[in-house]
C-alpha cells in the first residue's frame, strides 16, 4: 500500500478543453480552519478559478470552498482570494512566462497530499474555437481507430 495516498478534492475538468497546457506546478495553499475541514469535506469547485501574481506573491481568485456547516461562528468567505505557496525561482518563471500575450495560471486540481493541501497550478495558453474543434476531431479519430483495433483482434 502507497505511503502518502493523493486524496484528489477537486478537479478542474474544463481547463483542458480550453486551454493547451504547457506547464504544471505544485503549490501549497494558505487556509483557515474551517476551509480545511470543509475541503476534507469535498466542498470545493475549481470552475472558473485563476492564479495572479500581485506584488512577488501568487493568489487564487474565484477558488470555491463552501462553508463548512458545523461551524459555530467565523466561518470563512467561501470565494476570498488565497495565497499559493511556490518557490521565489518558480513565481519568477511564472511571471515573465504570463507577461507574455495569451498565458494565464489556472488551477488544475485541489488534493491533499502527505495531510497538507496543494493546488495543482498550469501555465497554460488559451485555445481558440478552432483549435478546440481540432482536438476534438482527433479524439473522435483515435477513439474510432482503437474501436476498430477492438474489433478485429
Amino acid at each position: 500500500m502507497e505511503k502518502n495516498p493523493i486524496k484528489v478534492v477537486a478537479e478542474n475538468r474544463k481547463a483542458r478543453h480550453d486551454y493547451i497546457i504547457e506547464d504544471k506546478f505544485e503549490a501549497g495553499i494558505v487556509l483557515a480552519g474551517t476551509e480545511v475541514k470543509s475541503l476534507r469535506m469535498g466542498k470545493a469547485n475549481l470552475k472558473d478559478s485563476y492564479a495572479r501574481i500581485k506584488n512577488g506573491e501568487v493568489f487564487v481568485y474565484q477558488m470555491h470552498i463552501g462553508a463548512y456547516p458545523f461551524a459555530y461562528f467565523d466561518n470563512h468567505d467561501p470565494l476570498r482570494p488565497r495565497k499559493l505557496l511556490l518557490h521565489n525561482y518558480e513565481i519568477k518563471k511564472l511571471y515573465g512566462k504570463v507577461n507574455e500575450k495569451g498565458y494565464s495560471l489556472i488551477p488544475l486540481r485541489l488534493y491533499f497530499k502527505a495531510g497538507k493541501a496543494k493546488l495543482s497550478l498550469a501555465l497554460a495558453k488559451g485555445k481558440q474555437s478552432h483549435d478546440k474543434r481540432e482536438t476534438i476531431r482527433r479524439r473522435d479519430q483515435k477513439r474510432e481507430l482503437d474501436r476498430e483495433r477492438k474489433n478485429n483482434r
